[in-house]
């Protein structure tokens, strides 16, 4: 019996799950980030300033319309509220807008400020039988109850579902009273005349013709009730509409908080890539590239990791890996990937360029010119200034995806990177501080490189795990 009663609880549960899911779209998960909530927090101030001025516009349309339009009511007219509630509505609106532009508009402001709104509306449609010293009848045919729905629409500006119904709810509550005031006030009338009005029979000045009601002064209920149904089917809908809507935003900025912060794990050219492929990005997908490769390291640092604290080898890195990286960016290169102390970096395989070789030389010179320079900042200072060591390829390269269909990484397939890890352990067999082979020198000066100072060439040179010799340019 209990295993029935659990499998029962389970389904219901289920059902109701997914009716909700129906309704509302995909359920948010339990706890988001605070930037989340800061994000949505910002975007609803920018709502409550463009709420504000959409409204200061329309008081000062309004306000040159009724100006400028014929009046329907003769000279004699002494009571004339349309001017006076302009003029006060303007007044809490401009006291919005500037809390809302200096950030100290409150929720529950912007709650009285929803219930103003409404209240301000409907008291200038039930003064007109006033103005025009007519039966209270009369502001319930007023065409100007329609701008209600024009503020509950303003409501969804702030995606939040809480106002947009509290605006219909205020709306449909505030014309249920003006409906009460209309019959109660329109002839004396009492409890049982107004019960049978109410059932069907025409008295106490309600009608159930349709004809008689707009010809007349009398009150058609069901019109009335048509109005309020209409009212809160609208905020109905639109408040579903925004909670479905408000889930996606929430989704669609969690994403992009996501993506910005996996971003900085890629370069900018990856992370581009990534968002621009249309297709499912798999494993294997790789292209055929004429390439400029960098490799960076710095000299020494193993046993300095031995002897400096963890913050400092932190710090170390950080200070070094940023002028690497930012000489890199500048000359168009893409970071491949970080190896402890070691940059691997490409130019012409992430994106395709005419002069990788030259892009690739020009970063290398701004490499070597920063690191000196950080270098004697740090003696200066008393710190560790270890060396940085460089090496310089070019070549056909595949660059693409690798990995599991889990966990991808971009990178560069090829000789030249291999030969770029070689020649940079090579950089201390030759006593320098940076190496090139002559090809890619030969062919960066091609495409438009020039040196800052002459270099040194060296020949048939071995390095290991080469099989046959090469010509080295000395960088530095």
């Amino acid at each position: 019996m209990s295993a029935d009663i659990a499998v029962r609880e389970q389904t219901t549960h289920s059902l109701l799950a997914r009716g909700r899911a129906l309704l509302f779209g995909m359920p948010l998960p339990e706890r988001l980030p605070d930037r989340i909530h800061e994000t949505i927090r910002r975007e609803q101030e920018q709502s409550e300033i463009l709420v504000s001025v959409i409204q200061l516009l329309a008081i000062a349309t309004f306000a040159v319309l009724y100006t400028l339009a014929p009046k329907g009511f003769g000279a004699d007219i002494s009571f004339e509220p349309v001017p006076l509630t302009l003029a006060v509505y303007a007044a809490f609106t401009v006291i919005r807008l500037w809390l809302a532009l200096t950030r100290r508009l409150p929720r529950w402001f912007v709650s009285i400020s929803i219930v103003v709104d409404v209240t301000v509306l409907l008291i200038t449609i039930w003064s007109f039988h006033l103005q025009y010293n007519a039966s209270p009848s009369l502001y319930l045919k007023a065409p100007t109850l329609m701008y209600v729905f024009i503020l509950i629409a303003l409501r969804t500006l702030r995606f939040e579902p809480i106002m947009v119904v509290l605006t219909g709810v205020t709306a449909s509550v505030g014309w249920l009273l003006a409906v009460v005031y209309a019959v109660t006030h329109q002839q004396p009338c009492d409890g049982m005349q107004l019960l049978m009005a109410i059932m069907g029979d025409d008295a106490c000045n309600i009608t159930h013709m349709f004809p008689k009601y707009t010809t007349s002064d009398e009150i058609l209920l069901g019109a009335e009730f048509d109005k309020i149904v209409s009212m809160l089917m609208v905020t109905l809908i639109l408040a579903i509409a925004l909670v479905r809507a408000r889930n996606l935003l929430i989704r669609a900025t969690a994403e992009h908080q996501a993506a910005a912060d996996l971003s900085r794990f890629f370069a900018p050219e990856i992370a581009g890539r990534i968002r621009a492929t249309e297709a499912e990005i798999k494993p294997g997908d790789a292209e055929l590239r004429n390439a400029a490769i960098i490799m960076t390291d710095l000299r020494g640092f193993t046993p300095l990791t031995e002897k400096l604290a963890p913050r400092e080898v932190m710090a170390l890195l950080s200070a070094y890996q940023s002028r690497v990286v930012a000489a890199i960016s500048a000359e168009g290169g893409s970071i491949d990937k970080f190896m402890g102390d070691g940059i691997l970096a490409s130019f012409g395989a992430a994106i395709a360029s005419p002069a990788p070789a030259a892009q690739a030389m020009r970063a290398a010179d701004r490499i070597l010119q920063d690191c000196r320079k950080w270098r004697v900042e740090r003696k200066a200072k008393g710190l560790e200034a270890p060396a940085v060591g460089l090496a310089v390829t070019t070549g056909r390269v595949m660059f693409g995806a690798i990995g599991d269909d889990n966990r991808l990484e971009y990178t560069v397939i090829g000789e030249p990177v291999n030969i770029v890890a070689k020649l940079e352990k090579h950089t201390k067999a030759e006593g320098v501080g940076a190496l090139s082979t002559a090809d890619a020198y030969d062919l960066a000066m091609e495409q438009g490189y020039r040196p800052q100072m002459d270099r040194t060439k060296r020949i048939g040179r071995v390095v290991d795990g080469v099989p046959t010799p090469l010509d080295l340019i000395v960088l530095d």
